[in-house]
């Protein structure tokens, strides 16, 4: 039986009817139209789904959509502010840190939320916090590439 789920994302107060089972990530997607966030794995292997839950990085396949009632969420559409893209956004595209681009929402929102509690990031954290993400398409080498510039774009000391 569905229930009523109240969750903020991107900003604005979303409602939906939601069985209690649904996970976060087919909530984003089916409910509330929200298709940046991808479906890779749907066992939190692969990192497709992650999105910011309360400012946190979480594989939203594995988080039950009720768990999340009252929590803000952030998913890759509510990154940009207008036309103006996030600046680990314009990083990949500038240095090529994404390939077919399918993983690339989990990565840029992995990526965020990583930076956003790292005070001096350097190429190993950045590596083990990007742990989770898989990409079949990339050596990954463009991908750090990319964040070590995100990282000197948000005015960080990157090591």
């Amino acid at each position: 039986m569905k229930k009523p789920l109240q969750i903020t994302v991107n900003g604005e107060i979303r409602q939906a009817l939601v069985e209690p089972y649904y996970s976060l990530l087919d909530t984003l997607r089916d409910e509330l139209q929200l298709t940046g966030t991808k479906k890779g794995c749907d066992e939190g292997d692969c990192g497709a789904c992650t999105v910011l839950l309360n400012g946190q990085p979480v594989c939203s396949c594995l988080v039950l959509a009720h768990s999340a009632h009252d929590g803000e969420v952030t998913t890759i559409e509510g990154l940009a502010d207008g036309q103006d893209l996030h600046p680990v956004q314009q990083a990949f595209i500038e240095h090529g840190g994404l390939q077919c681009g399918y993983c690339t929402p989990g990565i840029i929102m992995n990526t965020v939320g990583f930076l956003e509690g790292e005070e001096e990031p350097t190429e190993e954290n950045i590596k083990h916090a990007l742990g989770g993400n898989l990409c079949r398409c990339t050596g990954y080498s463009k991908v750090i590439e990319s964040v070590m510039v995100a990282v000197e774009i948000t005015g960080r000391k990157a090591e």
